[in-house]
């Protein structure tokens, strides 16, 4: 798919687009604060349901993936198409609420027969084909039928766990992360996902609102500086590798993801803009990856690099406006080609690096962190000028001549054995507040992805997300699978070891 394409905007118009989200967020709002005061004077009860339904938000279904122990090879790929199943099944459960909601905020008892009575079938459904093909390749796992219901998110209530404010969160990647590494994946979609429920008008995209809002942006110039970095000791390695792949010129997008939902179209529910190598889609083996093309200066790096696109909330439609993983998944708005993007690997505060074995995947952050908590979350949000002081559940509102970074610090300790896991979290784990990898756990080289996008002022983009994840920003999230060559890898290590900077 071609972006569209599009003028920059001049200063005015940046600043009327950002008025205008700043009104449509608000009204919003405003809308939550009238019908609240319209139930004034009705019965306590009346009162009651109408204050639950007010406050429905999103769909919150536990983490299967958190809890599966092992994946044999021989379940691997049944067991991945009922993960990416049971995202379909909320996607689309989302879908018939927001597109009823008005008539479900009435009767929130309707909420519960209409959409997770028969979502709570359907995931049943998945776990029980989930155990059956787990018990069948030797591993017998209990409770997760247990797992199947799900609630509804009140908009006003945080997930226990949610990080809160914000304001002042750091980017998470090192210490608390730790012991929350096995959290959510960027999930998949399956494809022949049952639909059960009949509140009608299941098959329609999210109407446009189903996030952000105005209370998801601060001022960056209100936060503290927040970043710490762990002393380098006398065995650090210092050294810099930097790899150039640029910026998604050519616009290669696809919603698949291959790391956690292989062989799943339209597995992510949202677009992802992808440099490095360009034969990433869903169904790309690696073979078909270490003979792909590479957008790397250095074509002995045909690794993929790639994470949410950004799109302005400016009611100018992209071309996938009727696509899966755009308008079909209520990710609306025109796609924004960064300004810059900068790859680099770093080493360790207090050891030496080794080289990472080829195929390793990672993902860093959780794009389901909105309702899974921020365990996994990995967000860093700021802007040019202000990079010392970072986001994690907030976009940041930039000062005029200043632009909007994403950034990601990928997890740097390896277990020395597996390329993946069963949950593509527990073969890698970030280093602890001092630099220093767990007990059985080597130091790679660690992936520093920044990336700069030039964007009107003010609280008028969002990242793409899974449509229950109402586009918030603690859901970013960067996907990474080493394709180099492994005498180009030994070079990074040298040059990480050494204290050199290299490109």
């Amino acid at each position: 798919m071609g972006r569209t394409s599009r003028k920059r905007s001049t200063l005015a118009n940046r600043a009327i687009a950002a008025a205008a989200a700043l009104i449509l967020g608000g009204g919003g709002l405003v809308a939550v604060n009238v019908y609240a005061s319209a139930g004034e004077g009705r019965s306590g009860q009346d009162q009651q349901i109408q204050n639950a339904g007010r406050q429905m938000s999103t769909i919150d279904c536990p983490e299967v993936a958190n809890e599966i122990t092992k994946v044999p090879r021989r379940a691997r790929a049944q067991v991945d198409r009922e993960l990416a199943r049971m995202d379909t099944q909320i996607t689309v459960a989302y879908k018939r609420f927001a597109d009823n909601k008005t008539k479900l905020e009435r009767d929130p008892r309707l909420t519960e027969k209409k959409i997770l009575k028969p979502l709570k079938q359907q995931r049943l459904a998945s776990l029980k084909r989930i155990q059956s093909a787990l018990k069948r390749a030797g591993h017998w796992q209990k409770g997760l039928q247990s797992l199947a219901p799900c609630t509804m998110r009140p908009d006003d209530t945080p997930n226990e766990g949610d990080p809160g404010g914000g304001q002042n969160g750091g980017q998470g990647q090192n210490g608390g992360q730790n012991a929350g590494q096995d959290g959510g994946q960027d999930g998949g979609q399956g494809q022949n996902a049952g639909q059960g429920g009949d509140t009608g008008g299941g098959e329609q995209p999210p109407p446009p609102g189903n996030g952000p809002d105005a209370s998801d942006f601060v001022d960056i110039e209100s936060v503290e500086p927040n970043v710490q970095q762990p002393q380098e000791q006398e065995q650090a390695s210092t050294g810099t590798f930097t790899t150039d792949c640029g910026r998604n010129e050519n616009g290669l997008f696809n919603s698949d993801n291959v790391i956690a939902a292989p062989g799943v179209s339209n597995g992510a529910h949202h677009k992802h803009d992808y440099v490095g190598n360009q034969a990433n889609n869903a169904f790309a083996s690696d073979d078909d990856l270490a003979n792909g093309e590479t957008t790397c200066n250095e074509q002995g790096d045909k690794s993929t690099y790639y994470w949410p696109v950004i799109r302005l909330q400016n009611g100018q439609n992209e071309d996938d406006a009727n696509e899966d993983g755009g308008g079909k998944d209520g990710n609306v708005g025109e796609i924004q080609t960064p300004s810059e993007v900068t790859l680099q690997f770093a080493g360790n505060a207090t050891s030496k690096v080794t080289a990472m074995p080829r195929f390793l995947r990672i993902i860093t952050g959780d794009a389901k962190a909105f309702v899974n908590g921020d365990a996994n979350a990995n967000a860093s949000w700021s802007c040019t000028g202000f990079e010392d002081r970072q986001l994690k559940d907030k976009y940041p509102i930039c000062p005029a001549g200043s632009q909007v970074v994403r950034s990601f610090d990928f997890q740097s300790c390896w277990d020395g054995q597996n390329t993946d896991s069963a949950n593509h979290r527990t073969h890698v784990a970030f280093a602890d507040e001092n630099g220093q990898c767990q007990e059985g756990f080597q130091a790679i080289p660690q992936l520093k992805q920044r990336i700069v996008y030039d964007l009107p002022p003010g609280p008028g983009f969002a990242v793409d997300s899974f449509p229950e994840q109402l586009h918030k920003p603690v859901t970013d999230h960067g996907d990474f699978i080493n394709v180099f060559d492994e005498d180009v890898m030994n070079k990074m290590v040298d040059c990480i070891n050494t204290g050199k900077e290299c490109n």
